[in-house]
This record gives structure tokens, C-alpha cells and sequence, in this order.
């Protein structure tokens, strides 16, 4: 059986690496940006996955792509809602309240929720040790993660930030399962018309949203800084087209545990920017169930890594 992986030119691999790791890291930041600026949370959502899904949709009409296809379609929205209005939306809405940094190592716990969520190979996950070495010690990380807001609640300080948290972790799944979703139904299509209506779902169902948060009433777009215009444009471009088509690309010319690293790096990435630039203060507390986490996600990739490289070996 012959290996389905496709050979690409080094420097186009870094580059794409690099697009992942930086952008995707950094977006965090700029949808705190845009906020910060005025522009409300849904309606970024609305603007942001809409343009993008239209702008994608419209290289893949001039490239004569098969575009209505019912079953890829309803896929395609549902995979959409979940990961980019669901999960998303929740990083969005929660930026208003927490630190972009605090945000982006929540949302770190991710590859968790993927093993858990996997039932088809629970079977070969659940049985190796790494794995479950790795999510026991991924778990304690939440853990400590919750702890500052936890002893605020005993020490009477409130728990302001707990519920943000607490919905974050739910977004977190809902990528997962999104994701997941997408995996075990693969499109009849392209992937980029599939991404396409993904944004374009997600685009279409943050508007209404929008609307019943009064978002609109007495907004004056005049008002909204320059700042958070540009910010717009940089997720529209470099965090919903770039990025994301070079994260499908390096899905089709290097292992998934290598992609996958990406896991490692933006949190980190979002941790720099938010201190630096946005002036954010992160405890020695939150850093530490930043790196047990991290160190969750690497046992469990590498666990995966392992049968990666045994069922080469027995290609070859």
C-alpha cells in the first residue's frame, strides 16, 4: 500500500508552518484588538466568517469547482456552527471579559477533548498509556488552570472570571466535536468549497445573533477606531483564509502529529502578544497549567506519532 502523502518544497512546508504557528497564535490578540476598538463581538464574527466564506467561494467559482452539493453543504454548516460559531463565537464573547492570553491556554486543553470525544478509536487511544498518562496529567492542568478562581469563591472574592472559563472549556469540545465531525464525513468536494461554507454558515447564524444582542442599536460605525478595522481585515485574511489553507495543505504533505504541533505554539504565541502588546498580566498559576497541559498534548501526540511510524515501517 503506497503512501498517500505528497511531496512539497521545503521552504514552502516552513512557510506554511510558519503561517500556522504565528497566525493562528496571534489572532487572539487581534480579536481583542478589534474589540477594544469597538467593534462589537457577534458582528466581528458576522463580518470576519462572511467575507471570508464569500471571498472563498468566489476563487472556487472562478476555478469551476462543484459547489452545490447537498450532503457536503449540510456537513459543511453544521461543522461550521460548531467550530467557527459555537467555539469561536465563545472565544470572541469571552475576550470582552478575560485576557486574550488567559483565553488561548484555555483553549490549549483542545487535543483532550479530541481523544475523548474519538469513540470510533477509543479501542487503540484508550489502550495506550501514553495516552492516558497524557490526559490524566492534561486534566490536572485545568485543574490548576480553575484553582485561582476556584479559592476566590472560598475567600469570598467572586468569581467574576469562573463562568467565562467555564464556557471556554465548552467551546473547546465543541471544536473538538466539530471537528470530528468534519473528519468522519469527509466532503465529495474540495476542501476549500467545504471551508468555504463553513464560513459561511457560521457568517450567516452570527448575524441574527447579533441582532438579539441589540448590537446594532445606536452603533455608529463612524465610531469604531481604524485600529479595529485593520484588525478585522488581519483575521479576515491571515485568520480565516491564510492560515487555514495552509493548515490543509500541510495536512496533505506532512503527518498529522507534525501539523498537529500547532497545539504547542499558539498559546504560547497569544501569551507573548497579549503581555507585550496589550499590557495583560498572567500568573505564575495560569502558566503553570499552561505548560502541564502542553505537556499533556505532547505524551498524547506522541503516542500517536509511535503508530504513525509503525504502520510506515510496515508500508515500506
Amino acid at each position: 500500500m503506497p503512501s498517500t502523502q505528497k511531496s512539497a518544497s521545503p521552504l514552502l512546508v516552513i512557510i506554511a508552518f510558519a503561517t500556522v504557528y504565528i497566525v493562528w497564535g496571534s489572532t487572539y490578540f487581534f480579536i481583542r484588538l478589534a474589540e477594544q476598538g469597538g467593534m462589537p463581538p457577534f458582528l466581528l464574527g458576522a463580518i470576519r466568517f462572511t467575507i471570508a466564506g464569500l471571498l472563498m467561494m468566489g476563487w472556487c467559482v472562478i476555478k469551476g469547482e462543484k459547489i452545490f452539493v447537498k450532503r457536503d453543504i449540510i456537513n459543511a454548516a453544521i461543522t461550521g456552527v460548531l467550530l467557527l460559531f459555537v467555539a469561536n463565537g465563545i472565544v470572541i464573547w469571552a475576550e470582552q471579559t478575560l485576557p486574550s492570553a488567559m483565553v488561548a491556554i484555555l483553549v490549549s486543553s483542545a487535543p483532550i477533548w479530541f481523544v475523548l470525544l474519538d469513540k470510533p478509536n477509543w479501542g487503540i487511544n484508550l489502550k495506550n498509556k501514553a495516552t492516558i498518562v497524557g490526559l490524566i496529567i492534561g486534566f490536572a492542568g485545568v485543574i490548576i488552570l480553575f484553582s485561582e478562581q476556584i479559592g476566590k469563591i472560598f475567600d469570598g472574592g467572586g468569581a467574576s472570571k469562573l463562568p467565562w472559563m467555564l464556557l471556554l472549556l465548552l467551546g473547546t469540545i465543541s471544536w473538538a466535536g466539530g471537528s470530528l465531525f468534519s473528519k468522519h464525513r469527509p466532503t465529495s468536494g474540495s476542501a476549500t468549497v467545504s471551508t468555504a461554507w463553513q464560513m459561511l454558515s457560521a457568517g450567516f447564524v452570527y448575524i441574527p445573533v447579533s441582532f438579539i444582542h441589540n448590537e446594532y442599536a445606536g452603533l455608529n460605525f463612524h465610531s469604531i477606531q481604524i485600529t479595529s478595522w485593520l484588525a478585522v481585515l488581519y483575521l479576515v485574511i491571515f485568520g480565516s483564509i491564510a492560515a487555514f489553507s495552509a493548515y490543509v495543505w500541510l495536512l496533505q504533505v506532512r503527518p498529522a502529529t507534525q501539523v498537529s504541533t500547532y497545539a504547542y505554539v499558539n498559546p504560547v504565541i497569544a501569551v507573548i502578544l497579549g503581555v507585550v502588546f496589550a499590557g495583560e498580566n498572567i500568573s505564575f498559576t495560569q502558566l503553570a497549567g499552561l505548560f502541564v497541559i502542553l505537556g499533556s498534548v505532547l505524551l498524547i501526540n506522541l503516542a500517536k506519532y509511535r503508530k504513525e511510524k509503525l504502520e510506515l515501517s510496515l508500508v515500506e
